[in-house]
């Protein structure tokens, strides 16, 4: 595939790693920046589901959970019909940085996808993160 399979952002948060953590891996925090509505199981297997006040809902699936310093899940590809297998994969990690904490995202798996799909998928997705990374800040900023 002649394009990015990665989408990799990092963010400097003013919170320790445990209230980061919470903003990642609890129905509470998920749904004060990521979603409107927000259910979690916990563990590696577990499903979890975000709505948002629109309609939208993404099923997801936890894969990974080292705390409080790796999450990591898969979800749906946007663009994709709802029964497609197809996901990529999420994954935070949490390191202290002076008072605070580094947040890097990575999400990968795009170039699973054609390139007429890819395209759409991989946009949102970026323009995604920038947006809801800002949303995660300002609601660890507001705590």
């Amino acid at each position: 595939m002649g394009f990015p399979d990665r989408i990799e952002r990092t963010i400097e948060v003013a919170r320790p790693p445990a209230e980061v953590w919470a903003a990642l891996t609890t129905a509470e925090g998920l749904s004060a920046w990521l979603g409107h509505e927000a259910s979690i199981d916990l563990r590696p297997g577990g499903a979890a589901q975000m709505r948002w006040n629109d309609g939208h809902t993404a099923d997801l699936r936890v894969e990974r959970v080292e705390e409080p310093v790796v999450f990591g899940f898969t979800w749906q590809i946007f663009g994709l019909p709802k029964d497609d297998p197809r996901r990529t994969y999420v994954e935070f990690t949490l390191e202290p940085a002076g008072a605070g904490t580094r947040l890097r995202m990575v999400e990968t798996g795009f170039a699973q996808l054609p390139e007429d799909a890819y395209r759409k998928a991989y946009d949102a997705h970026h323009d995604g993160w920038g947006h809801e990374l800002g949303e995660l800040a300002g609601h660890l900023d507001a705590a």
